[in-house]
């Protein structure tokens, strides 16, 4: 059985096999990293090899995380790469039996994210500063994330040549570098059209970003922090009270699909999410507006209404 002399080179492996395997973004490896460095430095500071720890071990590390406070949901992320590095661990031959088998993540509830009305983001359009250059360009951005319901490292990663006007949808790159094809509204691709003729002509555009739609001054591509602070900005301009991401929008665009009557498997489909699961905490969202719906619709809520008003 081998043994582990270079940690180093051990998790550089791991993490070459996860890019392979499955098709990992470098966000995802670099939180698979993070939990892996957690792992050793814990390990390494009560004097056990990573090889030779045992479900106990283990279970003192996860004690540790919520000792420092680490909340439950970023334990459960924590633990979820430390198991996927034990069965690698196993798979190369470093361990015979994987202590991870019984190690248990803490119980999670449902987040359920704030959603914005139709009017609230209109009224965050209606805050664009259409007289500067950039105003133009964010315009085109609200109305693409709400529009197409798009996570913001699918926004700016978007590219000119996956855009189909004629057909009136987007090729999106998800998350493993999964594509999708995603319907896009004529007014989303009118604001597109408008944003690349008007500002995006005139710009002098940096080597390598020619097919990137969405830039900032410089000619660069926009960033991910960039976009959350201008969805953050109009929000605050708009006088919303709500927390506001890039992600809300994504939020949104479900959940307003949703209450107009589209199907859960469809919305998973334009979302690019693995499984059904995942989308149906839409439901858990939707439950208020149905309810709503019934109190106002149900013919015994509306006989008991108008016997009130008599």
């Amino acid at each position: 059985m081998p043994q582990v002399h270079d940690l180093t080179q051990l998790k550089r492996r791991y993490l070459a096999h996860l890019k392979v395997e499955k098709g990992l973004s470098i966000n995802t490896a670099q939180a698979y990293s993070d939990d892996i460095d957690k792992l050793t430095h814990y390990m390494a500071s009560v004097g056990i090899s990573v090889e030779n720890a045992t479900l106990q071990n283990l279970e003192q590390f996860v004690g540790d995380l919520n000792d420092i406070g680490i909340s439950p949901r970023s334990q459960a992320r924590i633990i979820s790469g430390v198991k996927s590095f034990y069965r690698f661990l196993k798979l190369e031959g470093y361990i015979e039996k994987n202590p991870t088998r019984l190690l248990a993540a803490p119980r999670l509830g449902r987040h359920l994210p704030d959603v914005l009305t139709v009017e609230e983001i209109d009224s965050m359009i209606e805050c664009i500063d259409m007289s500067k250059p950039e105003g133009q360009r964010n315009r085109a951005i609200i109305e693409t994330m709400y529009g197409c319901g798009l996570r913001v490292s699918e926004l700016v990663g978007l590219r000119l040549s996956q855009i189909y006007t004629d057909d009136e949808y987007i090729i999106v790159q998800g998350k493993g570098d999964k594509q999708r094809a995603v319907p896009i509204s004529s007014i989303a691709l009118e604001q597109i059209s408008q944003y690349i003729e008007e500002t995006r002509a005139n710009m002098t555009v940096k080597r390598g970003c020619d097919d990137i739609v969405f830039l900032n001054r410089r000619g660069g591509q926009l960033t991910r922090v960039m976009v959350f602070y201008i969805i953050k900005q109009l929000a605050e301009l708009a006088g919303i009270r709500k927390t506001v991401s890039p992600h809300t929008l994504r939020h949104s665009f479900a959940t307003h699909l949703l209450e107009g009557g589209a199907n859960l498997r469809a919305i998973q489909q334009m979302l690019g999410h693995e499984s059904i699961s995942t989308t149906e905490i839409y439901l858990h969202i939707d439950r208020s507006h149905l309810r709503d719906e019934i109190l106002k619709h149900h013919p015994r809520n509306k006989m008991l209404h108008m016997g009130k008003e008599k």
